[in-house]
């Protein structure tokens, strides 16, 4: 990979840090959490993608690595995402 495109990369990734920094600082508390469980249970898009890359024929032990690690990581997020839900959800049920 050339040195332009890294930088290039690299630049994208630190307005991406900061655009998402200021966008959760700016949620309501109250908001936060439904919020955060439905995106994150939406994620799931992101575990079909490291299936992909996790499956891709490439002779690197280092890309199957980093593919292994986005599957896990993608499915602690999906997973997590869910938990959150349903523990959200049960606050409004009503008790008899």
């Amino acid at each position: 990979m050339e040195l332009e495109a890294i930088v290039v990369l690299i630049a994208l990734f630190v307005l991406a840090l900061f655009l998402g920094v200021e966008l959760i600082t700016k949620v309501p508390p109250t908001l936060h959490t439904p919020l955060m469980s439905g995106t994150n249970a939406i994620s799931g898009i992101t575990l079909v993608g490291a299936l992909l890359a996790a499956g891709a024929d490439a002779s690197s032990t280092w890309v199957n690595f980093l593919g292994f690690l986005a599957v896990f990581m993608a499915s602690v997020n999906v997973i997590g995402g869910y938990m959150v839900t349903n523990r959200m959800l049960a606050m409004f049920k009503r008790r008899d």
